[in-house]
């Protein structure tokens, strides 16, 4: 294959720069704004750097906003959700892959119907669920629900399987080893880019969402840092430099995930796609 021209690489560099130049310029004025004074966001013409920094507004969303809290909720509820997800979804997919029974391959079509459904169908049958079994204003709903495995989870690990030779499950069967031993010993370690990109979706997820914490939590001190921000404006009025605080404060961790498993995540996502 012919390598592109030099002309043609300088374009596509060009164009790569230009992109994620566009892509940082929100994230860098959310990140100017919050090290503003208040006030100095309206000024005309509009401030591009702080002068000088005020790392208060930090102070006053970490401390006196009581982000620390929602930062522990947070976590709670993410690394709940992501052992869940990681757990049920890992061995559903090894069955669904290695284990020869009747409608095995109607309950994998099943299951990839439930993706195709909005999560807004389901909303309110599932909230009244919670309800029945006295579980509002708890993290259950947030975390309970990926012990029992989720479809993309499921998709995506046995896709990684699928990839997998077969004759490393056979031989290990003639050796004696039950399906648990060739699961934990030979397969598991084998699928450590495929979970460790379904951890990432699944933190990223879960560290992000808004809208489940807003229905099934009303307990101030139980609210998520999503949820904690959502409100942020009724604590503070006019202050835009620490709403901007408080959402640098949330987004830093999924920065921090994704750039430690970048790698881990692209590799996962490549491999689970190369045989159906």
């Amino acid at each position: 294959m012919n390598k592109p021209s030099l002309g043609l690489r300088w374009t596509a560099y060009i164009v790569l720069i230009g992109g994620l130049l566009f892509m940082l310029v929100p994230f860098l004025q959310m990140l100017t704004t919050s090290l503003m004074k208040p006030g100095d966001e309206l000024t005309l013409p509009p401030k591009l750097w702080p002068d000088p920094f005020e790392w208060n507004n930090y102070y006053k969303v970490w401390v006196e906003v009581n982000f620390v809290r929602y930062s522990m909720n947070s976590t709670f509820v993410t690394v709940l959700d992501m052992a869940g997800m990681v757990i049920s979804c890992s061995l559903v997919a090894y069955g669904l892959a290695f284990f020869e029974f009747k409608g095995r391959g109607l309950i994998f079509l099943a299951m990839l119907g439930t993706m195709m459904l909005p999560s807004q169908v389901t909303m309110i049958p599932t909230y009244f669920i919670w309800k029945e079994l006295d579980m509002l204003n708890t993290y259950y709903p947030l975390y309970l629900r990926s012990f029992l495995g989720g479809a993309f989870g499921i998709f995506l690990l046995h896709q990684f399987y699928k990839t997998l030779p077969r004759e490393l499950y056979d031989a290990a069967w003639v050796d004696g080893a039950n399906p648990w031993t060739i699961f934990y010993k030979i397969y598991l370690p084998l699928t450590k880019p495929a979970i460790s990109a379904l951890a990432v979706f699944t933190f990223i997820s879960s560290w992000n969402s808004t809208l489940e914490p807003l229905i099934y939590l009303q307990d101030k001190k139980m609210y998520t840092l999503p949820l904690g921000l959502l409100f942020l404006r009724n604590e503070v009025e006019n202050k835009t430099t620490m709403i901007m605080a408080g959402s640098v404060i949330t987004i830093i961790p999924v920065l921090i995930v994704f750039l430690f498993a970048q790698k881990q995540f692209i590799q996962g996502v490549a491999s689970s796609g190369l045989k159906g």
